[in-house]
């Protein structure tokens, strides 16, 4: 399931994303609920609920049997929180 999910994101959802400068992320598969997290503009997006429901989660849902439902994943990356530690440190 994981590798058609990543396969549907990378060819239907994130050639979407890309026009508004975002893409997505598998980042975790827990009880049929696929979790996906927004990269680049989508992800500091006012409308990244609403782009999960009607971009990712109709994509996945349609072409990923088993698959139950998908969430938006709204934690912080670790290449953000790194990021964000080189700043504070002054380091960038």
């Amino acid at each position: 399931m994981e590798e058609k999910i990543i396969e549907v994101l990378k060819n239907k959802v994130d050639p979407v994303l890309a026009s508004h400068y975002g893409g997505s992320v598998l980042t975790g598969i827990e009880d049929g609920v696929a979790y996906v997290r927004l990269t680049g503009e989508c992800a500091t997006c006012p409308a990244a609920t609403d782009t999960i429901e009607s971009v990712v989660k109709s994509a996945l849902l349609s072409e990923v049997e088993g698959l139950e439902d998908v969430q938006l994943d709204m934690s912080v990356s670790d290449d953000m929180l790194d990021m964000a530690r080189k700043i504070m440190n002054h380091e960038i």
